[in-house]
């Protein structure tokens, strides 16, 4: 048996904060205007372009769409990036982006329960570290690996072993908590337990590997619905530190 249940390894765009749709696509649609430049993404079409990790891989990849010239576009996205994430850290510190409902809750318990809080984003340290500062407290994560440590982005683990790798933990002590395929995979790639919490742009993607499947992160008086629990797990309407032990112990004997 393994040593149960010591760390969780958070995600945070789209996971803890329901920030891609009136967040990053916002400020995304805020820096093309300022540029001058006629692009805005909807809804639908921002939605699509989230599979591609990282603002400035995705922007490179829309221009590239669009026949923009590689020099040009590579160019156009680093400076586009930029100024983005000066407008999305503004909107994070004057409150436009808020945690997704029940996050702080789990967030109390698992550290009332001991249990040691880290984080694994594809998100620039920049705007990760006020956004979470201001909404739950900086202090009460014990390492961050953003994209500044982790240049290799979602699907690959890089981010999730080096969390590890700080915590001084193995995978089957620390269960992933993430939202989309991309942060599924990379949590399995490293090894961990993959608990996903959908939102509305990563609803319909593939989870089969994922170890529970819920609608929200619950709270007494919105219940969440489970869309997937191989491990019968049967959460108690709200994911909570015993159904995080549960799964840890779990996946700890099927290894």
């Amino acid at each position: 048996m393994g040593p149960g249940l010591e760390a969780i390894v958070l995600d945070v765009d789209g996971t803890l904060v329901d920030s891609e749709r009136d967040g990053h696509r916002v400020a995304f649609n805020r820096a093309f205007e300022e540029a001058g430049l006629p692009d805005r993404w909807d809804v639908e079409r921002y939605g699509e372009l989230l599979a591609v990790t990282g603002g400035e891989r995705r922007i490179n990849a829309y221009f590239e769409e669009q026949g923009m010239p590689e020099d040009e576009r590579e160019e156009l996205a680093s400076r586009l990036q930029a100024r983005k994430t000066e407008i999305f850290t503004e909107m994070a510190s004057q409150g436009e982006i808020e945690a997704r409902p029940g996050v702080s809750e789990l967030l109390d318990e698992l550290e009332d329960a001991g249990v040691r809080l880290a984080v694994a984003t594809t998100g620039t340290r920049k705007w990760v570290e006020p956004l979470l500062d201001r909404l739950f407290g900086l202090e009460r994560f014990e390492t961050i690996v953003a994209s500044d440590d982790a240049p290799d982005r979602k699907p690959d683990p890089m981010a999730h072993e080096m969390a590890l790798e700080r915590l001084g933990l193995r995978a089957s002590a620390a269960p992933g908590l993430e939202d989309s395929a991309n942060g599924l995979r990379a949590a399995k790639a490293a090894g961990l337990a993959c608990v996903i919490v959908v939102n509305d742009y990563t609803r319909e993607q593939d989870f089969d590997d994922a170890d529970l499947v819920l609608d929200g992160f619950g709270r007494p008086d919105a219940p969440v619905s489970i869309l997937a629990d191989p491990h019968r797990l049967d959460p108690p309407g709200r994911l909570d530190v015993d159904t995080l032990r549960r799964l840890t112990a779990a996946s700890d004997s099927a290894d």
